[in-house]
């Protein structure tokens, strides 16, 4: 968590020439806009780019910002929003800003293609790290050092931080607020926003597929809106396929098209999601949470649940409960 001082900690973003301005919104929206709400110091955001100036956008319009890469660097959260091309070199110049920003300790995030910028400055060697889709193979030939996983929409890890396409630096943006403010700001900021406060799945939910016109979708979508409802009972891919009127073949199909999953790890990660709100806001044992949501262990409970939060379910409880912070 960072230290929150009197005016906040600093937010630098990278502008560039080509960019789409969709990316940086989500930065400014986030982290850039006054929150009078909280009755605590907001982020300082700066817009920077590695030539003070203009800055060329897609769409034939120009920025200006007079920050250059000293200011970048000096931030105390870092930000790549993307680069011009995956299949050329960060600059010498960004990469020693980046050197020097995660040196001297500073949080250091990407969204979308800015993963090749932070692998292109040696900052994600050895690491797991994520990037849009469609990169992901080129990222992993160009960059065999680091483990990148392509089915998530962010990863953390502590200082380095790298989310997928260019909407789910939105969820790396709010994780990082929850990491900051906890749950409750995070959740409020979410609704401003009008958005889920966490995703749940993976990328592979949009990797490109034929869309069939198939009355089958109907009966899944209801199949798995009664799991939501039953989540404490068991329900196994039979029950599931029957609640939908399918065999238990045709149910596993019909389901991986439409979500890119099967129904037992989708059903894990809603238990996982389910239990967040009673880790956050009661004091329920670990064992009885578990039960709850559907778990038939508590060992289970916590092997899933670390497997999905990168964390112990009494780490998360004490990092966003709702006790004092």
């Amino acid at each position: 968590m960072l230290t929150i001082g009197r005016r906040g900690p600093s937010v630098t973003v990278l502008a560039y020439d080509g960019m789409s301005v969709f990316e940086l919104g989500i930065v400014t929206e986030v982290f850039g806009l006054p929150r009078p709400e909280f009755d605590r110091p907001w982020y300082e955001l700066t817009v920077c780019a590695e030539s003070p100036g203009p800055v060329r956008v897609i769409g034939g319009a120009s920025l200006h910002t007079e920050h250059g890469l000293d200011t970048f660097a000096a931030g105390q959260t870092v930000i790549v929003p993307g680069v011009p091309d995956v299949r050329a070199d960060p600059s010498p110049a960004l990469v020693t800003a980046l050197r020097s920003a995660h040196a001297r300790g500073a949080r250091i995030m990407s969204i979308c293609s800015g993963a090749f910028a932070l692998a292109g400055a040696g900052l994600l060697d050895g690491r797991r790290a994520t990037t849009h889709w469609r990169y992901a193979e080129t990222l992993r030939a160009r960059h065999p050092s680091v483990e990148v996983d392509a089915d998530v929409l962010y990863l953390d890890d502590g200082d380095v931080l790298t989310s997928a396409g260019s909407a789910a630096g939105l969820d790396l943006c709010l994780h990082v607020i929850r990491r900051d403010h906890g749950p409750a700001i995070a959740n409020a900021v979410a609704r401003r926003l009008v958005v889920q406060p966490h995703r749940d799945g993976g990328q592979a939910q949009f990797i490109e597929a034929p869309v069939a016109d198939d009355p089958a979708d109907d009966r899944l979508a209801r199949s798995m809106e009664w799991a939501l409802g039953h989540l404490a009972e068991p329900i196994t891919v039979e029950v599931l396929a029957r609640r939908a009127h399918m065999s238990g073949r045709t149910y596993l199909r019909h389901f991986a098209r439409a979500t890119g999953t099967t129904p037992i790890r989708w059903l894990i990660g809603q238990r996982v999601h389910a239990s967040l709100a009673l880790l956050e806001t009661t004091a329920t044992p670990v064992e009885a949470v578990a039960s709850a949501v559907g778990f038939d262990s508590p060992v289970t409970f916590r092997h899933h649940f670390t497997q999905s939060m990168r964390t112990s379910p009494s780490a998360y409880r004490r990092a966003f409960g709702a006790g004092p912070r």
